[in-house]
């Protein structure tokens, strides 16, 4: 009897989905004003709501400041601030389907370890959306993990961490999500293969690793880094992608030191080197405001969180994040590997493949072009243990955030129908150990996984034209 629970429980947890494509350190809303009257300026203390009421020392997110457009009363005030929190929490990223027009709608397909769960629609409709549900149930839903009738979500909804979001800031979402246009819209959210499909199997991973507790301000910091940490540990859910998983699909207690999420490698994003140790906290707001900096350009999932949700946060709240993420210790790094010599036969192939095909953008020297194209030389993302981003990006290019910062972005072409797997590897293994760099090599057999896991095409082969 002990057996079988304890294999339920092992089963359960397995269902501990991570966030689904959202890559994202986002953004919230502006940091508190200190109370003179109670405690020293600028700490904070327990018992300070960081978020969310409408006047007064909690206030949460301004009203849009664009010329003309003023709340009329209260109410607007609330509604404009929960469409504030919402981006903050990149909720579009999950309920709407790429393309569709239909924002809030459901229908996105989220590939897990487990199968495929849907974005479910949230928009006003009765039938289909949540038209009918209670500000209780949504509340419930958002920070515990229950639908409407009590049924167990799965965590690839982050309720997780939208266990810290305030009282206030919930109020305030629930005001701006009864404002989205009703679409009628039919979602089987619960597309799972046996057993993963039976929702009361999350009891027991909730029971192992749902830490249900508010945020708990700490008053030996400053409010912006309390500001920093309420966005990142709640509403910007950046654990969710950023955080290594376990065999139950849990986080590891290496918090934000890099997780790996649907073929794609969240880096480590902690103060720590190998993380954001060497970018200034204004070259984190930069990136997060932008899609990019002298360092790195967002690409994939991250890309799509720049783009939805971190371009429109206030840039006190990006500052925010940033002083709270250089903050954060991570873990003891590895020591440095010796960068593979000059002279490697692989080296040697990938420097070729490089000055053809990449040389034009990136320079001879790795430099790329500031705030457009991506340096390589000293990037600590590119000399991960993962080499699973810069394999993604040589084989299926990368689509660059379009902002309001930067709205030319550069795109960076395929290569899978141009180069081999060997190549493919060895110009990973040349940018991974050149200008400076060091990092393990990567090999034509991991290549050769991830060409086949997005079903990429394989090089062409082209008949010899001589006669």
């Amino acid at each position: 009897m002990k057996m079988t629970l304890l294999k339920k429980l092992k089963i359960a947890g397995a269902l501990g989905l991570a966030g689904a494509g959202v890559v994202a350190t986002i953004a919230g809303t502006q940091a508190l004003a200190a109370d003179p009257d109670n405690h020293a300026p600028g700490k904070a203390v327990a018992g300070d709501a960081l978020v969310g009421a409408p006047a007064g020392k909690d206030a949460g997110a301004p009203p849009d400041t664009t010329p003309g457009l003023v709340p009329r009363n209260a109410q607007e005030a609330a509604i404009e601030r929960g469409r504030y929190v919402a981006v903050a929490g990149d909720c579009i990223a999950c309920h709407t389907a790429h393309g569709s027009g239909k924002p809030f709608a459901g229908g996105l397909v989220l590939e897990t370890p487990f199968g495929k769960l849907v974005g479910s629609n949230i928009t006003q409709d009765v039938k289909t959306g949540i038209g009918s549900w209670t500000q209780e149930e949504f509340t419930r839903a958002v920070r515990q993990g229950k639908g409407k009738h009590g049924e167990n979500l799965y965590s690839a909804m982050p309720y997780n961490a939208y266990a810290k979001v305030s009282d206030a800031d919930m109020r305030d979402l629930w005001a701006y999500m009864k404002t989205i246009k009703p679409v009628e819209n039919t979602v089987v959210a619960n597309q799972l293969p046996f057993p993963f499909n039976i929702r009361l199997l999350m009891v027991g991973w909730n029971w192992l690793f749902f830490d249900n507790s508010p945020f708990k301000p700490d008053a030996t910091r400053s409010v912006e880094w309390n500001r920093g940490a309420y966005l990142v540990q709640g509403l910007a859910h950046c654990a969710s992608c950023h955080t290594a998983k376990n065999l139950f699909g849990a986080d590891k207690s290496e918090t934000l030191a890099g997780g790996t999420l649907g073929g794609w490698y969240a880096p480590n994003i902690t103060g720590s080197r190998g993380g954001l140790h060497d970018w200034s906290v204004e070259q984190t707001v930069e990136y997060l405001q932008t899609g990019g900096n002298r360092i790195s350009m967002a690409s994939g999932p991250m890309a799509e969180a720049v783009e939805n949700s971190t371009q429109h946060m206030s840039s006190a709240d990006l500052r925010a994040i940033a002083v709270y993420l250089k903050s954060v210790a991570g873990p003891a790094m590895p020591a440095r590997p010796a960068p593979l010599p000059a002279d490697n036969a692989q080296m040697l192939l990938g420097a070729r493949v490089y000055e053809v095909n990449c040389a034009a953008c990136h320079g001879s020297d790795g430099k790329g072009l500031d705030g457009l194209v991506t340096s390589l030389g000293g990037n600590s993302a590119l000399q991960a243990g993962v080499a699973s981003n810069l394999i993604n990006a040589v084989l299926r290019g990368t689509t660059p955030a379009i902002t309001h910062g930067k709205p030319t972005g550069a795109g960076m072409p395929g290569f899978a129908w141009k180069l081999s797997d060997a190549e493919v590897a060895a110009v990973g293994s040349f940018v991974r150990n050149s200008w400076g760099n060091a990092a393990p090599a990567v090999s034509a057999a991991s290549v050769a996984e991830a060409r086949k896991s997005i079903n990429a095409p394989a090089k062409l082969k082209f008949a010899n034209a001589a006669r």
